[in-house]
C-alpha cells in the first residue's frame, strides 16, 4: 500500500495540445506526493471548480499553468470514475484538443510542474512514463486510425 498525504478526487479537464509539427505537448508533473502520479508526464489541465463549466475550467488552467489562451477548443472525450465501492464518488476527466503552433510555444511560460516538452505519439506511448487517464486518452488520440476513426482536422 503506498502511504501519503490524502489525494483528493474531483472532476477534471484536460488538454490534448496538438503541435503545428504533430508533436503533443505535455507537463512533467511535480514530484510531490500530495498530487496524482507525481513526477510523471501528463496533460495540462485540472480540477472544475464548483459551478464551473468544463470549458471555462480548462481554458482558467491553462492559463494558470503556462499562461496560454487557446484559440480553439474542440471536445475529445471524457472518462468516467465510479470509486463509490472505495467510499468515494463518480467523477469525471474531460479531454479536449486544441492546437497550438510552435511560435506559440515558445512563448509559454511555465507555473505549474518540473518542465514542459513536446514529444511525437510513439514517444509518448513507448517511453514515455504518462499519467494512466491521460495515456489511454493520449493512445485514443493517436491511434484514431487503428479504431476505425477519420484522424482529426488539427
Amino acid at each position: 500500500m503506498i502511504t501519503g498525504p490524502k489525494l483528493t478526487v474531483c472532476n477534471a479537464v484536460a488538454a490534448l495540445i496538438v503541435l503545428d509539427n504533430g508533436q503533443y505537448l505535455l507537463q512533467h508533473r511535480d514530484n510531490v506526493p500530495d498530487i496524482w502520479y507525481p513526477g510523471h508526464w501528463g496533460c495540462f489541465g485540472g480540477a472544475v471548480d464548483e459551478g464551473e463549466d468544463p470549458l471555462s475550467a480548462l481554458c482558467r488552467e491553462l492559463y494558470e499553468e503556462i499562461e496560454f489562451k487557446p484559440q480553439e477548443v474542440a471536445y475529445f472525450t471524457r472518462v468516467d470514475f465510479d470509486l463509490t465501492e472505495l467510499g468515494l464518488c463518480h467523477f469525471y476527466r474531460m479531454f479536449y484538443i486544441i492546437p497550438m503552433t510552435v511560435a506559440d510555444q515558445a512563448r509559454l511560460v511555465l507555473h505549474e510542474g518540473q518542465a514542459v516538452d513536446a514529444f511525437s505519439g510513439g514517444t509518448i506511448i513507448n517511453k514515455l512514463k504518462v499519467t494512466p487517464y491521460d495515456a489511454f486518452a493520449l493512445f485514443l488520440h493517436i491511434a484514431q486510425g487503428r479504431l476505425g476513426i477519420p484522424p482529426p482536422n488539427v
